[in-house]
């Protein structure tokens, strides 16, 4: 796939993110949902429709599968964390060809929150070097 589409799908799902903590989703429960969806594993494929759909779309499609996910009874990450959270996953998809799923079972949204001072100026791929890193010990 190439380089600046790969971009534009990560900084998509960065916006996707950022977008429920705009509107005072629990951030926890919506990026745990759906980094576990059938929407984000969709994105995993090589070729997917909703690769070409815009997060607006996207978010409807997640109110409706998983309603679950939007819940305002939570905490709710900064802006910067929750792009950055987005943005990161979708890289590190792209970096590794781990599934959605189990890019989540490594670093959770607890994990991404905690580790955002530390990480959000690395490069993007050091940063998910590092985060898998701290896996394995």
């Amino acid at each position: 796939m190439e380089h600046s589409l790969q971009r534009v799908l990560s900084e998509m799902q960065g916006k996707l993110f950022e977008m429920s903590g705009e509107l005072g989703y629990d951030s926890v429960r919506f990026i745990k949902s759906y980094m576990n969806s059938a929407i984000a594993k969709g994105l995993d494929d090589e070729f997917d429709y909703m690769q070409w759909a815009g997060k607006e779309y996207i978010f409807e499609k997640m109110q409706d599968e998983y309603p679950q996910a939007f819940r305002k009874n939570g905490i709710v990450f900064d802006k910067e964390v929750l792009y950055w959270t987005g943005y990161v996953y979708r890289q590190w998809h792209f970096y590794t060809e781990e599934s959605s799923k189990q890019i989540y079972k490594q670093a959770n949204a607890e994990t991404m929150n905690i580790m955002y001072l530390g990480y959000h100026t690395l490069d993007v791929r050091m940063a998910i070097d590092r985060l898998k890193e701290s896996q394995e010990k």
